[in-house]
C-alpha cells in the first residue's frame, strides 16, 4: 500500500466523537456511508461479523459495540428511533477487516484503525480458543486473502470462471500431493456445492492460508501473465508448503480429519448464542 497521509484519513477524523471520559468512538450510522455502503442492512451484516471476531479474540462485545438509539426526523415531521452503535477504535478495525478489501476506503480504514498491539493480543488469545473458534478466526483470514488472490489472478489475465477453477486446482494439487478439488471433495464426503474450506480443521486451514498468502505475494511481485504462468506459481507454492509440512513431521492435509460441523454451521450457532446472551443481558438490566 502506498504511503498514506493525514489528509486521506480526514474522513474518519471528521466523524470521530469523544466521551466525557476521553474515549474515542464512531457512530456506525455515520461510518457506513463513508465506507461506501448504500444500505444499513448490508453494513449491519458486517458489524455482526465484526462482533463475532471481537468475541473470538477474547474481548467483550459490549465494551466495543455498545448499542444506542438515535432519533431521526421523518418526512412527515415525526421522529423515529433507529438502532446505532458506538464503535470503539478496535471495533472499527474489525469492521474494516470484515469489509471488502478491494475498496480503497476499506484499505485506508484498516490502516487508520490499526492497533499496534492487536497482533500480539490475538496471538495470545488465539491459543486459548477451542477448535471451532480457531477455525472461525483462520477462515476469516482465508476469505480476505482469497479475495486478494482472485484480484492477482485477474491481473494475470485469468478472467473466465473455468480458468480460475484450473488456477485454484493447481494450488490444491501442489499442497495435496496431486489431488484436485473434486478429489478433495470426495475424500471429505462433500457434495459439489459445499465449500472445501468450510470443512477444514484449524491446522488444515492454516496450511491453506499460508499457500494463499505466499501465492498472492509472489504473483503481485512477479506479475505473471496467462493461466500457465499463474498456475505454475500456485502449484509450486502449494508443493513447497507440503514439503515444509513433511520436513517438520506434520500430517499431510489430505490425511487430517474433517470436522463434523461446517464453518457456516459453527458461525450460525455462535451468532444465535451471542444474540441470546445480549437479550439476556438486556433483560437482566
Amino acid at each position: 500500500m502506498a504511503h498514506l497521509n493525514a489528509k486521506e484519513y480526514q474522513r474518519f477524523e471528521d466523524i470521530k466523537h469523544t466521551t466525557d471520559e476521553g474515549m474515542e468512538f464512531w457512530y456506525a450510522r455515520e461510518l457506513y456511508p463513508i465506507l461506501e455502503y448504500s444500505k444499513w442492512e448490508n453494513f449491519h451484516k458486517v458489524i455482526k461479523k465484526a462482533m463475532l471476531a471481537c468475541n473470538n479474540s477474547g474481548f467483550m462485545i459490549d465494551d466495543h459495540f455498545p448499542e444506542v438509539g438515535k432519533m431521526v426526523e421523518l418526512g412527515s415531521g415525526s421522529q423515529r428511533n433507529l438502532k446505532d452503535y458506538m464503535l470503539s477504535r478496535y471495533a472499527c478495525y474489525l469492521i474494516m477487516q470484515n469489509g471488502d478489501p478491494r475498496k480503497e476506503v476499506i484499505a485506508l480504514g484498516q490502516t487508520y484503525f490499526a492497533i499496534q498491539t492487536r497482533r500480539q493480543e490475538i496471538a495470545d488469545a488465539f491459543n486459548q480458543l477451542d477448535e471451532d473458534n480457531k477455525r472461525l478466526v483462520i477462515r476469516g483470514e482465508v476469505k480476505s486473502w482469497n479475495t486478494l488472490l482472485a484480484d492477482a489472478a485477474h491481473r494475470a489475465g485469468i478472467t473466465e470462471q473455468e480458468e480460475y477453477a484450473e488456477f485454484q486446482n493447481a494450488g490444491y494439487m501442489g499442497l495435496y500431493g496431486g489431488l484436485r478439488v473434486a478429489d478433495i471433495h470426495a475424500r471429505k464426503g462433500l457434495s459439489p456445492e459445499q465449500k472445501i474450506l468450510d470443512h477444514m480443521g484449524s491446522v488444515e486451514l492454516a496450511a491453506n492460508l499460508f499457500r494463499i498468502t505466499q501465492t498472492e505475494e509472489i504473483m503481485t511481485r512477479e506479475q505473471p501473465q496467462g493461466l500457465d504462468q499463474a498456475s505454475s506459481i500456485h502449484h509450486t507454492v502449494g508443493k513447497e508448503v507440503r514439503k515444509t509440512i513433511a520436513r517438520v513431521g506434520g500430517t499431510m492435509p489430505e490425511d487430517l480429519p474433517t470436522p463434523e460441523k461446517s464453518i457456516s454451521q459453527v458461525e450460525r450457532e455462535q451468532l444465535k448464542r451471542l444474540e441470546k446472551d445480549r437479550k439476556k443481558l438486556m433483560l437482566d438490566e
